[in-house]
């Protein structure tokens, strides 16, 4: 062989080298990817099993609905800053205001985001809807927990898109149970 072609040849080998090195990056940035979704919802799923958490969205389902007929109420609602008896509805606004901003940003997939906590999110949203526009309007800063309305949005969609819930089709279910008289 004539030393012409071992320039080229060694460049041909030095590309598939370089490609193969690509490639190998890649899916290792995709395994870290999923590597960091499972650390991400892992610290979800630990703050929702924390008593301080269940007690804030217990607050936000049954108290803060009915602070909304009471006109002092309102008024407090919307104060800077928000007073200290309402922080179990701070608590649950800022924690999905971080599940949003993990959504929005890819570190979370947002289908499943909504199929694991669709309920939790869209219930707390609707619950705190009132104060959230209310503080928005009253602050004139829109963008108050916006990533929070984002994630509610992810999961209406995707409620929107499985009204029938995600059970596979064409896949055998358990035997139904009794029906209750």
């Amino acid at each position: 062989m004539s030393p012409e072609w071992l320039s080229p040849i060694a460049s041909f080998l030095t590309l598939l080298v370089v490609a193969a090195s690509a490639g190998a990056a890649l899916f290792q940035l995709r395994h870290m990817r999923g590597a960091n979704q499972i650390i991400a919802l892992n610290e979800i799923r630990e703050t929702f099993e924390t008593e301080r958490f269940r007690d804030a969205v217990r607050y936000v389902y049954r108290d803060l609905p009915r602070l909304y007929e009471d006109p002092a109420a309102r008024a407090e609602l919307v104060a800077i800053p928000l007073p200290p008896q309402y922080e179990p509805a701070r608590t649950v606004a800022n924690f999905f205001e971080n599940v949003g901003m993990y959504v929005k940003r890819g570190v979370l997939d947002g289908d499943f985001t909504a199929d694991m906590w669709g309920g939790i999110i869209l219930t707390s949203w609707l619950r705190m809807a009132p104060l959230i526009t209310n503080r928005r309007r009253a602050q004139q800063q829109p963008e108050i927990w916006e990533n929070f309305e984002y994630l509610a949005m992810v999961c209406q969609r995707f409620k929107e898109r499985h009204p029938n819930g995600t059970y596979p089709k064409g896949f055998a279910r358990m035997s139904a149970a009794k029906i209750w008289d």
